[in-house]
């Protein structure tokens, strides 16, 4: 049967429960297990698609179209399991679809409670798609305390009984502060948080403590008896100098151990954690270091971008380098001197990002790689901003532009309304919701055989995760190609272009699509792979 891994955090948010997960959920595999992670978001929001990236981070694109919380990048990132649909929900998706099905009388005449409606939604998300796995981990948003969470965490405590008391386990994540006045770490908020979680109902076999000292045998000792747990389940979590030393950290501390004997499970193999060791090896002996320039719009937010710059590390770790990034605000280069910013820099990459703002600096940007030889990656809007430049300065269309950002003679870029996808004939109105009516999840392109990304990808077709209402317009493609610019990845149809690239330029490469969502330490996303490798080549040419 299935066993189930509680995840909750108190005392204060940002704790690292979604890199706990990934870690753990790592760690088990290592053993031979197989996992799964989910995420119980508390927000009412439907899905994370149209917040802002200033309060939420980045959106997480999956295979199947989702647009999710941006911890399940981690969670793919440290498993290699693709994260689906079924891996995210929040409070504003289980009242829409419980309100939905009351309007429809499926509930014939009775009250709708939070308990046992709510809760009965929420344990049928935990319990779906699950069968075939030894481990599924759910990790709950926000902290305890909060109201939004009570529904979820009355979920949690249902399904221990449920399943039955052996196949779940609690595990609480909380902050041991540091007070350098009195030179001593302070243990009672984590007391008072676990106190708050037992008065739930719910009783934690594990707490994972963040400080920023090491944990004494005496406070572990203190925490373990006001909190109810072993001594040996207490297990610090310090700060680690890379995200990917994590799962090593955690396993010294002995957290999959102490998870494996709340289940009872005392015969479980050793775990092989080469991999990690190898990753961790490489990140730390660097053999040089270049320096990445991303001209973005959410540089004040780098949770923004959180799956690019990790993509960048990767494509690190595959050419044994530190990459430095220096986040450059395009706005910034619109009425700045260019090449005074970019100059240093051995590659420049334009991110996703929506809205006008700062798009003509992102446009310099490109018209600056283009014309320096500057190895340059356009990623989605940034794809686009490179087919404008390359309209407006090489092929004379002076007005080049995007529908995106308001009316235009020359649409470079603009909507779609229609496009086919697995699902069949997708249709979009240009003033509908804006919340999933994008091209969103993996669709596949079909590679020019001669091309610098069929080099790449060393293949013919690929499938990649797109997150985008706008594309480069293909009536543009004869005067763009003319100029320069070819278009070597399209879609299997023909009509919407996947990627361009300079034949003429050392690396010059736009995908529609976003790349970094597939990356992962153990397996480098090809093309970031290959842009840090040219701007390794870059370096030793300045």
């Amino acid at each position: 049967m299935t066993r189930f891994i509680f995840i909750t955090g108190g005392v204060v948010s940002s704790l690292g429960k979604g890199l706990m997960a990934a870690s753990l959920a790592a760690l088990l595999q290592a053993r031979g297990y197989t996992v799964r992670i989910r995420k119980f978001d508390p927000y009412l929001n439907v899905d994370p698609g149209t917040m802002s990236p200033y309060q939420h981070g980045e959106v997480y694109v999956t295979d199947d179209g989702a647009e999710t919380d941006l911890d399940l990048g981690h969670y793919e990132r440290f498993t290699g399991v693709p994260s689906r649909q079924t891996d995210n929900i929040t409070s504003g998706r289980v009242y829409r679809d419980i309100i939905t099905k009351e309007r429809r009388g499926d509930f014939l005449g009775a009250t709708v409670q939070v308990i046992p409606h709510v809760t009965d939604a929420i344990k049928h998300f935990a319990r779906a798609e699950t069968d075939g796995l030894d481990f599924v981990l759910c990790e709950i948003g926000g902290t305890v305390g909060d109201i939004e969470s009570l529904p979820f965490l009355e979920a949690i405590r249902q399904l221990s009984a449920d399943v039955g008391r052996t196949n779940a386990v609690y595990i609480h994540c909380t902050l041991v502060p540091y007070l350098a006045a009195a030179g001593e770490l302070k243990t009672k908020p984590t007391q008072h948080s676990v106190a708050e979680l037992r008065g739930i109902g719910i009783q934690p076999h594990v707490l994972v403590c963040r400080s920023e000292h090491p944990l004494p045998d005496s406070d572990r000792a203190k925490i373990a008896l006001f909190c109810n747990v072993q001594k040996e389940a207490v297990i610090a979590a310090l700060d680690a100098p890379s995200i990917y030393d994590v799962p090593l950290q955690y396993h010294a501390e002995g957290l999959d151990d102490q998870v494996l004997l709340a289940f009872g499970i005392t015969d479980a193999p050793a775990p092989d954690v080469t991999r990690w060791s190898q990753i961790s090896a490489r990140l730390h002996n660097p053999e040089g270091e270049v320096t990445i320039g991303v001209v973005g719009k959410y540089t004040g937010m780098k949770d923004a971008y959180k799956s690019l710059t990790e993509a960048l590390v990767h494509g690190g770790i595959a050419n044994q380098v530190k990459v430095n990034i220096r986040w450059l605000d395009a706005e910034e280069f619109e009425n700045a001197d260019v090449a005074a910013r970019l100059e240093p820099m051995h590659g420049i990459l334009v991110p996703g990002g929506f809205g006008e703002r700062g798009s003509e600096g992102k446009i310099a940007s490109v018209r600056f790689a283009r014309e320096r030889d500057v190895p340059f990656f356009g990623i989605c809007l940034g794809m686009q901003m490179a087919c404008i430049e390359a309209a407006r300065n090489q092929a004379g269309v002076s007005g080049a532009g995007t529908t995106e950002f308001g009316p235009t003679d020359e649409p470079v870029v603009g909507m779609i309304t229609e496009w086919m996808s697995a699902d069949g004939l997708q249709v979009r109105e240009a003033g509908g919701n804006l919340g999933g009516t994008m091209r969103l999840g993996a669709y596949d392109a079909l590679l020019a055989g001669n091309s610098v990304a069929a080099s790449i990808y060393d293949a013919r077709a690929i499938s990649e995760r797109h997150r985008h209402r706008y594309e480069v317009n293909v009536h543009y493609r004869e005067r763009l190609e003319a100029s320069g610019l070819i278009f070597s990845g399209m879609s299997p149809d023909g009509l919407l272009p996947e990627i361009v690239e300079r034949p003429d330029h050392p690396w010059f490469v736009g995908v529609q699509f976003h790349p970094e969502l597939k990356s992962k330490p153990f397996d480098p996303h090809p093309l970031f792979a290959g842009f840090v490798a040219a701007a390794v080549r870059q370096s030793r040419l300045v």
